[in-house]
């Protein structure tokens, strides 16, 4: 399986405006969103991009969109909102795991990011190797935002 992963930003009206716009800048705005937790499924290869998912992705209008997302919001003047996903991935297997973390700095969510990782792999007693990560920031100067880190999984079409 191919797991992209990607951030983004947006401004808008409103915060969930703010939201719709950086889902529409990660390239993932016409999906209904399915969350899931933190753990990369063996033979995963993981691409990441610059910025939003730079290919087209499989599927239409309204499909199910698989993710582990990030997302922070705020409509405060001069405020910082930051969003991450990290992750650990054995070389062998690809199987790993990831976390979402959101905050108001990149170095907040950082410093989360490496800190749920290794209580993650310590929980599991098992040892991943380094830690990886993407950290997007953006700050309210005007109009509500949203910054956004997104990895994604796959999509599923809806039955009949």
């Amino acid at each position: 399986m191919n797991i992209h992963i990607g951030t983004s930003a947006g401004k808008g009206e409103t915060e969930l405006s703010a939201f719709d716009t950086a889902l529409f800048n990660a390239g993932i705005a016409n999906y209904n969103l399915i969350y899931l937790s933190s753990v990369i499924p063996p033979k995963s290869d993981l691409i990441l991009h610059d910025g939003g998912i730079k290919v087209e992705l499989p599927g239409t209008w309204g499909d199910k969109l698989y993710v582990v997302m990030a997302q922070k919001r705020t409509s405060v003047h001069g405020e910082m909102v930051s969003a991450g996903v990290g992750w650990v991935q054995d070389p062998k297997t690809k199987k790993g795991l990831f976390v979402e973390h959101e905050g108001h700095s990149p170095d907040e969510v950082a410093e989360l990011i490496r800190r749920s990782l290794k209580t993650l792999m310590k929980t599991r007693d098992i040892d991943f190797g380094e830690i990886h990560m993407k950290v997007v920031s953006e700050v309210c100067d005007s109009l509500p935002v949203c910054a956004m880190a997104v990895a994604v999984y796959q999509n599923e079409t809806w039955s009949s």
